[in-house]
């Protein structure tokens, strides 16, 4: 038991543990009376019933514990993090749900982990879905684990060639052929597209300052971005300005899943390599590092906060410029090697 000491002002004071916040720096709570009894009783006595709310609080089951994690957490989370919480709640801890948080140790977690792999669940869902269960065991609890996660595999996204781009192009109208524009040639992401007005088109620009979210109750709003760095001023071929200056309102009428769903049919009808929606905008960065466009004007025009983030994720190399810069980093050795010969040669004909 804690003892109480006696301050300057004649009071005792007694302090006790309370908890560790996330930067390992420990936190205690202080109570003061007249007398020592006094504060080593209060002090007891908050011990206590912490003792049976952490007692209470450990019963749960992980089911509530996550729902009441996620709930503590709506107003500051994005709309599409509680959606995508709620789901791997609902589909990835199915296996442990029912477990008591006072059960868990690291046996059940390494297995639950591995139930995820067996599953087809790429590294990436496998560990959000862990993140998750880390949070919430966080907030409830002083128990820590680390389980061996699956391995990161390595990204092959197909980034689309300008034959792709003119293909899709070439083969869709109104809304779809529009959206695709601004995502091969602006680099918008599909929620920017939905919520873009004629009130934000300029001459040779265009205003990113909204995006289309979906809400947890899978209904549609229009709200600002989630970062600063995504308000920006995109500029565009002229031909795309006059496209957008003859609408009125909304530049298009449809959400951004729909977007998705219309172009997946669309890249499925023309027989093309898999690509998705997203990868417009992956092409709009590969394409633009390709031809020398540095990368601190892609990354403002793309709204990334970081280049790190920009690079990481998204910068791929279109196939068809790989290869041809690749014929002429072969080339420039050949020409080293052709040399190199051409010096041995030489010194061998001296020697002789």
């Amino acid at each position: 038991m804690a003892k109480a000491k006696k301050l300057p002002s004649g009071s005792w004071r007694c302090q006790v543990y309370d908890y560790t916040d996330d930067n390992k720096r420990k936190h205690y709570k202080s109570f003061t009376a007249p007398s020592k009894k006094g504060a080593e009783y209060a002090a007891m006595e908050y011990m206590l019933n912490k003792e049976n709310e952490t007692e209470q609080v450990l019963d749960m089951t992980l089911t509530d514990a996550v729902k009441s994690y996620i709930e503590s957490k709506e107003n500051i989370l994005s709309p599409a993090t509680v959606i995508g919480y709620q789901k791997i709640a609902r589909k990835d801890m199915a296996l442990i749900e029912k477990i008591k948080l006072d059960d868990f140790d690291k046996k059940t977690v390494q297995s639950w982990i591995n139930s995820l792999s067996k599953r087809g669940l790429s590294p990436k869902s496998v560990k959000n879905a862990y993140n998750l269960f880390s949070a919430t065991m966080g907030m409830f609890s002083e128990k820590t684990f680390k389980p061996q996660l699956p391995q990161r595999k390595k990204n092959n996204t197909y980034v689309p060639s300008d034959g792709d781009i003119k293909l899709v192009l070439a083969n869709s109208t109104g809304d779809l052929q529009i959206a695709i524009y601004l995502a091969a040639f602006g680099g918008l992401r599909r929620g920017e597209i939905c919520a873009l007005t004629r009130l934000d088109v300029h001459n040779g620009y265009i205003t990113v300052n909204k995006s289309m979210g979906l809400k947890p109750d899978r209904t549609w709003e229009v709200k600002p971005p989630k970062t600063t760095s995504s308000e920006r001023d995109v500029d565009l071929p002229d031909f795309l300005i006059q496209l957008l200056k003859k609408k009125t309102g909304r530049i298009i009428s449809t959400t951004p899943d729909m977007i998705t769903l219309r172009f997946i049919k669309l890249v499925k009808k023309l027989g093309v390599e898999h690509f998705r929606f997203h990868d417009l905008r992956h092409y709009y960065v590969s394409i633009n590092h390709a031809i020398g466009i540095p990368d601190a004007y892609i990354m403002e025009q793309g709204g990334w906060k970081s280049d790190h983030v920009m690079k990481g994720v998204y910068l791929n190399t279109i196939r068809d410029e790989k290869k041809k810069f690749a014929d002429i980093s072969k080339a420039h050795f050949e020409t080293i090697q052709h040399g190199i010969s051409h010096e041995i040669s030489h010194e061998i004909k001296k020697v002789l």
